[in-house]
């Protein structure tokens, strides 16, 4: 958080828009363009996660399994 920051202002830190210092007009993609990249990477770490989740719970099984 930033100490500086005003009471109701969010976009602080890591939150902050990035600053671009070239014009809109040498952006090669659209804004849909964009946002489909970042739906495509939440989605990869969606199923990495429920990969892992899933791993894990067998393992356990597993290891539960060998106990008895």
């Amino acid at each position: 958080m930033d100490p500086y920051a005003k009471p109701k202002e969010r976009k602080v830190g890591a939150h902050r828009p990035k600053i671009r210092h070239l014009p809109q007009a040498t952006e090669p993609r659209t804004r849909r363009q964009r946002q489909a990249e970042k739906e495509a990477v939440a989605a990869q770490r969606r199923a990495i996660k429920k990969a892992a989740r899933r791993h894990l719970g067998q393992q356990l099984l597993k290891d539960l399994q060998e106990d008895k």
